[in-house]
């Protein structure tokens, strides 16, 4: 837990999102073998799930990265 130290949640952020990677949410829609039309739905809501998983890790990012820059600046 970083306790709002910002280069810890730098790191934090690539080693441990709460959310689970798009890759590896792929590899489970694969394997459930689901009928073309839930298969349909399902790749739909994860194409959004990546989008937003992609944006959350950039903003996060960002964020952070202005924070640390006002800090050292300090």
């Amino acid at each position: 837990m970083y306790h709002y130290n910002i280069q810890t949640a730098l790191e934090e952020l690539n080693e441990e999102a709460v959310l689970p990677n798009p890759v590896h949410v792929r590899d489970m829609i694969l394997r459930a073998h689901l009928p073309p039309e839930r298969s349909i739905e399902a790749n739909r809501t994860f194409l959004e799930y990546q989008k937003h998983f992609g944006e959350a890790q950039r903003l996060a990012r960002e964020l952070l990265k202005s924070l640390a820059q006002k800090i050292t600046a300090s």
